[in-house]
Order: structure tokens, then sequence, then C-alpha cells
């Protein structure tokens, strides 16, 4: 009889997790273009800490240029609202999967890894990686001297998968915020960290740390939209929207007034493509 009971729950169990199960796929719409249209809103996931693409402004609302960026594209696709979800970069994926949002819209590199689990649309945005180095070190200086070092990188960017590809002889240090690689660089636990120029210079700038960036471009690496499969209507409007905006100069304009007056949006995305 308590054997039977037992069975009865773990039956019991099974069920819940495979109606659990539909109730995620529940959350995605057979079509999700269609849908926001409806309902006159689209959830966008990004950070929200990590300027100049994506953080919270003295208003305490999302800013920056991917915010700015996803606003237009949700105008010219037809959706009034947009609702910004906030997440960290390693969760991006599953939360699509899972429903959480519509798309991801933040400093997002379409990888190969990430390409079997999600479709990305035609990229708005690249930035160049450097690494950087205390002030003081006068050791590092490109990336042969990475050899046997720690390296800080932030859990589930692009920059670890660049990290760990390419740094086979140095010891990949993984952190979940941004600040806490920068911090922990300042305070010597590690000896260099992989970022991009502007995330690294804003530890520099802003923060004060002593810091610096050593050796050329590491590589260039774009942002894309990212969705859930099985979406084309909204693949392909999205990325109908971003090549209008790259040729009516929207996305030139928005890039100086987020990233900076000199910045070349528009053609880097061209030279990062070229790289590929």
């Amino acid at each position: 009889m308590q054997m039977r009971h037992v069975m009865l729950k773990l039956c019991g169990s099974a069920l819940l997790g495979l109606a659990a199960g539909t109730t995620v796929a529940q959350n995605i719409p057979a079509d999700i273009l269609a849908s926001a249209r409806a309902a006159g809103v689209i959830r966008i996931a990004n950070t929200q800490s990590s300027p100049p693409w994506s953080l919270i402004d003295d208003k305490l609302q999302p800013a920056g240029y991917d915010v700015e960026v996803a606003k237009e594209v949700a105008r010219r696709i037809g959706v009034a609202k947009v609702v910004f979800v906030a997440d960290s970069f390693k969760n991006f994926v599953e939360g699509l999967k899972a429903g959480k949002y519509d798309l991801v819209m933040n400093d997002l590199t379409p990888t190969p890894e990430r390409e079997k689990q999600v479709d990305f649309a035609a990229p708005y945005g690249v930035e160049d990686f450097r690494i950087f180095v205390l002030s003081s070190n006068s050791t590092i200086k490109d990336q042969p001297d990475l050899k046997g070092r720690k390296v800080g990188v932030t859990t589930g960017t692009s920059n670890e998968t660049w990290a760990r590809a390419h740094l086979k002889e140095s010891d990949i240090r993984t952190y979940d915020n941004g600040g806490f690689v920068f911090n922990d660089l300042g305070n010597g636990r590690i000896d260099a960290v992989i970022s991009s120029h502007f995330g690294g210079m804003k530890y520099a700038n802003v923060n004060k740390l002593p810091i610096k960036e050593v050796g050329p471009v590491l590589i260039y690496q774009l942002s894309a939209p990212a969705m859930v499969k099985g979406q084309p209507a909204l693949k392909d409007a999205v990325s109908k929207a971003i090549a209008d905006m790259t040729r009516d100069g929207t996305l030139d304009r928005l890039a100086r007034r987020w990233v900076g007056p000199e910045f070349d949006m528009v053609g880097d995305i061209q030279r990062a493509l070229r790289q590929q």
C-alpha cells in the first residue's frame, strides 16, 4: 500500500513536470510578431548595467544605445510599447527559450553556439575587444603575454567564448558581473581582463580604477537582436527595420549620441562582417 502511494506520487510529479513544460511552451506565441502587434507591447531583455549599450538613467529608466535602437525597431515593426526586462548575459538564451521575453537587445553577439539555440536578426552594433591590465603592469602587452596568467571574463558573454577558444594556456576566471571582474583586476586577484573598449574604459574613467588597455584589437564582435527559433516573421521584420535604420542614418545618429561623436557604427559593422 505504501509502495502504491509512492508510485502515485511519482506519477503525479511526472505529470506536473509535463504540465509545467507545457506551460513554458505556451508562454511563446506561435507568431510573436502578430501577438505583439495585437497587444501593442513587446518584451525586450537587457542587462541595464552595461553602458553605453544599456543602463539606468537618472530618472531610473532604461537608457543607452541598445535601448534606443530597440524602441525604434519596435516602432518600425508596428509595436507601440516596449517593456524592458532586466536579466544577465548568462540567462539570455534560456530566457528566450522559456518565453520570459520576446527579444534580447543588449550587445549580444551571434556565436555558433548561440545560433544552435536561438535565431538572430541583422546586426545593429559592434564593439572592439581588448586586454585590460593594471596601470602599473609592464609585462602584459599583447595576447601571447597572457600565457599562464589569470584572465577574467564575464560569464556567458562572447568574451568568455573567445577567451576559452584562444587563451588555452591561460587560467580563465569567470564572473557574473562586469563590476566584480574589474574590481578583482584592481585588487590584483587576476592579471588581466578581456573586455570591450567601452566596458573597460568606463571602469577606468568613471570608477577611477587604476587600469589601462594594452595591445591591438583582439576581435570585433557584432551585436544583433536574438529571438526564439521558429519566428520568421519577427526575424524578417526586425532585420528590415535595422536595414532601413542603417540606410537612413538612424544607427549612426544614435551611436554618436550614446557611444561617441566619432564612432563609425555602420562602418565598423561592415568591417566586422568582413572579418568573419
